[in-house]
């Protein structure tokens, strides 16, 4: 990467991004989680709300943790059996709802991933949900949270498929599209599936929209780096945003000629997650990836060749591999995301801390948390 260019807040780096949005179709942003993501698409949307004479001017369709909320559960708590998803009638949002048929442009988007179904009822601004179990039709379920967020996310496709077309009224004050972290907890194989399927839409030749794309899951970024052809597009570019802890500015560094190392990144995100003590079962899957990797650029032919042995616990490295082994082959899904119990929380912060002594990353990438006072190292 290069050494990047340096903005003292969001509002110049979302202006920035405008500009250059002026010789560019697509921008996608890396960015660690608590960089500033979503205050970003939100000071990128506030600019477009300027200037308007009649209080009404916008130009962006953003998909964050907002547009999340435009869609309110009522769980019918005095009867238990007309639960609905409530949407906020005075968002833009939904300004084609009543005319558009939604409901058969987000049928086939949700069906490539889900296998539940939904109606929209338009008088009372609610979506009930139901699904089909041998046979029989369960009516006025309450979808899980990853169904919920994916609902959504399609939703949004289906809008942003129709402010791409001129002919739309309801969206055409639409002129930019701001996406930030589509699902949260990408696992890798839905990563490929929604990048990949996102780059569909955005490749279309009819497609007369300006995009930007920001997310803090590596994966995600180099489908959406590899997908949109930043390599070879002049009308792609690619930056890995930062923010410095020492003044609080915003650097924005051109990603180079390919995506930046996908294992490092995996790494960090793994690293940072043992240290908070959010664990999912599918970090397994995750490790195992890097371990593998890894195996294959030492010459190894087994992945267990990179797990060093613990004295303790594991002095032959047996058991830690034979863990890795059987809880990376689960069925681990982003939709449906498991927590690790305590004890593999424990195996599995052994294992990755023994790989990062016995092959030594930048330490600033991987910052050890301060020792509690009383500890050995404090005064």
């Amino acid at each position: 990467m290069n050494s990047g260019q340096t903005f003292a807040n969001l509002t110049a780096l979302a202006t920035h991004l405008r500009a250059e949005l002026g010789n560019k179709r697509t921008i996608v942003l890396y960015a660690y989680n608590g960089t500033g993501k979503t205050r970003l698409s939100m000071a990128f949307k506030d600019i477009g709300k300027q200037g308007g004479a009649d209080g009404d001017a916008r130009d962006t369709l953003y998909f964050n943790a907002f547009t999340e909320d435009l869609f309110h559960w009522d769980n019918d708590l005095e009867g238990d059996s007309d639960r609905k998803l409530t949407l906020n009638a005075d968002s833009r949002f939904f300004a084609g709802l009543d005319e558009l048929e939604m409901d058969n442009r987000i049928r086939p988007l949700l069906q490539r991933y889900a296998d539940f179904d939904f109606r929209i009822d338009t008088q009372e601004w609610a979506v009930r949900f139901s699904r089909t179990v041998n046979g029989q039709l369960i009516d006025n379920i309450k979808v899980s949270r990853g169904e919920e967020n994916l609902f959504v996310w399609c939703f949004f496709l289906a809008v942003m498929r129709l402010a791409m077309d001129p002919e739309i009224e309801a969206y055409r004050w639409v002129k930019y599209i701001y996406i930030d972290d589509p699902i949260s907890s990408l696992d890798e194989h839905n990563a490929i599936s929604v990048g990949n399927h996102l780059a569909q839409l955005l490749n279309r030749a009819d497609n007369p929209l300006k995009v930007v794309i920001s997310s803090h899951h590596p994966l995600f970024f180099n489908v959406m780096h590899n997908e949109l052809d930043a390599r070879k597009s002049k009308k792609v570019s690619a930056h890995f945003l930062t923010r410095s802890k020492a003044d609080g500015a915003y650097k924005l560094a051109y990603s180079g000629a390919t995506p930046f190392f996908h294992h490092v990144a995996v790494l960090t995100d793994l690293y940072q997650a043992a240290q908070s003590g959010e664990l999912y079962t599918y970090h397994f899957n995750m490790l195992r990836s890097v371990l593998e990797k890894s195996a294959s650029f030492h010459g190894f032919s087994r992945f267990s060749a990179c797990i060093p042995a613990d004295d303790a616990d594991d002095p032959e490295g047996v058991l830690h591999a034979r863990l890795i082994n059987i809880l990376s082959h689960g069925d681990y899904s982003l939709f449906e995301p498991v927590p690790m119990g305590e004890e593999n929380k424990d195996h599995f912060k052994t294992i990755l801390d023994g790989f990062l002594k016995r092959y030594p990353f930048n330490p600033d990438l991987f910052p050890q948390p301060a020792p509690a006072a009383g500890q050995a190292g404090t005064p």
